[in-house]
């Protein structure tokens, strides 16, 4: 199975410091919804993998998350493409729970839910904690220079290994090569 991991905040949609708490709020990344059209094309499972402390802090509620999401699900469609499934963890960082990025649960419990390794899947991610959950599990990280991604990449301490593209669709242009 061909497979690639993305998270949502920063690499799908624009990030916001005061989180997406609204359907309305959720704006796509140019050309990123292109991107997983492209992945869909070329026959790639496509799973998101974010954590929503939101949730956990009391900014937004399972229905607003279920409406953004939703709305991600329309919105790849419309550009002809598919996300397969959405992993979030809802829990505030102070929880310290095992599924919050970047301890490897979210991306463990894809990997027994579609019964394959993550060993060298892409997993595209604008945050360090998001290379660091996919080096804990074999897969390849991917920065993304969009969202937190620029001052991610300032700061250092990447992953070995760690390719570093302009955006989704660029990452995608090498993965569907």
């Amino acid at each position: 199975m061909k497979l690639v991991i993305l998270d949502r905040d920063g690499v799908i949609n624009q990030d916001s410091p005061s989180y997406i708490k609204s359907p309305e709020e959720w704006k796509p990344i140019p050309r990123s919804l292109d991107a997983i059209a492209q992945l869909t094309q070329a026959d790639y499972r496509v799973v998101v993998a974010t954590n929503q402390s939101g949730v956990g802090r009391g900014k937004l509620d399972m229905a607003a998350l279920n409406a953004i999401h939703d709305k991600m699900h329309r919105a790849v469609g419309q550009a002809g493409g598919r996300i397969d499934a959405v992993f979030y963890c809802p829990h505030a960082m102070e929880v310290n729970c095992g599924c919050r990025k970047p301890k490897p649960g979210l991306l463990e419990d894809i990997s027994r839910r579609f019964n394959t390794s993550l060993q060298d899947v892409p997993c595209i991610g604008d945050a360090l904690r998001d290379l660091q959950a996919a080096q804990a599990v074999g897969a390849q990280p991917i920065l993304v220079l969009t969202g937190k991604g620029a001052q991610t990449q300032r700061e250092g301490g990447l992953p070995p290994n760690t390719r570093v593209y302009a955006d989704l669709a660029d990452a995608v242009k090498s993965i569907v090569r």
